[in-house]
């Protein structure tokens, strides 16, 4: 049990915490104006800002005082003694095949080994050889030209494990991909060094709100971002504009910083992964 000082402190530390994202975020749409990189954080991923701003307790933790009551206008909360939790058994009425899945897909890319040697392909392969509206960045620069970014997919193993990176790729582009990652194969590709795969850990734990305690969800978000950083840095755009220096794949130099940077973000996101799987175990009770 929470008592108020000590919850809504909390929630006040995760609102300013995810609002370094989220207000300029805000601003941008207001202006009209599009941003490559970080725009994919509130696009690609469904979550709306005002719901990345709420924080919650997370499941089995009452919400006690009178400030605590207007969560029963949120979805998932009920009143409970001394206070106000998420309603777990709604929550499960509602929630449990999704949870399953969600828990199978964790559980099954936890235990997997790491693998880091894709070295950021998807990006390019995503822009080898382009069709009519398959260039989604049309406003950036290409680092090395479009010959020279044909080039470097044409030179390596493009080997993409992750299927909404795949889906992405060009007509031209998808053939060359060792495997052909499919919604049904997602639980038996998807493995732990996958930037996607680390990116993705917000989704799940944005899909398991309000189960998911709010500091769990913005770690999820903060690695998120980090990982977009990189991802994009790694690409064939260039970012100069915006501040950013290459991440040069296509050198021995760029291959080892990729993957130094990999390992990294696999570690963190190992260790987020721990914790969401703790989350659906206690829904499903398993805990």
């Amino acid at each position: 049990m929470l008592a108020p000082a000590e919850w809504t402190a909390r929630e006040a530390a995760h609102q300013a915490r995810v609002d370094a994202w989220v207000v300029p975020h805000q601003q941008r749409r207001r202006d009209g104006v599009a941003h490559p990189v970080w725009d994919f954080l509130f696009t690609y991923y469904s979550e709306p800002p005002g719901r990345l701003r709420r924080w919650h307790p997370g499941v089995g933790t009452v919400l006690t005082g009178d400030a605590a009551r207007a969560r029963l206008a949120w979805p998932f909360y009920a009143e409970v003694p001394g206070g106000v939790a998420v309603d777990v058994e709604a929550f499960l009425a509602r929630r449990r095949v999704a949870i399953g899945w969600v828990h199978g897909l964790l559980s099954a890319t936890a235990g997997r080994t790491a693998q880091f040697g894709c070295f950021g392909l998807h990006e390019w392969a995503m822009l080898y050889r382009p069709g009519e509206g398959e260039v989604r960045h049309e406003q950036l620069p290409l680092r090395l030209g479009q010959a020279g970014t044909d080039a470097v997919v044409e030179q390596h193993k493009v080997q993409c494990s992750h299927v909404d990176a795949y889906r992405f790729f060009t007509r031209a582009g998808a053939p060359r991909n060792t495997l052909t990652p499919t919604r049904d194969t997602q639980a038996q590709l998807e493995q732990p060094g996958c930037l996607h795969a680390t990116m993705d850990l917000y989704k799940w734990a944005y899909k398991l709100s309000p189960a998911v305690p709010g500091e769990l969800l913005a770690d999820c978000f903060a690695l998120a971002a980090d990982v977009r950083e990189l991802d994009m840095r790694a690409s064939p755009y260039d970012l100069a504009a915006l501040g950013w220096t290459p991440v040069a794949i296509e050198t021995p130099e760029g291959k080892a910083e990729y993957v130094a940077a990999q390992r990294g973000f696999a570690a963190r996101g190992a260790a987020l992964r721990v914790r969401l799987l703790d989350v659906c175990r206690e829904l499903l009770g398993e805990g």
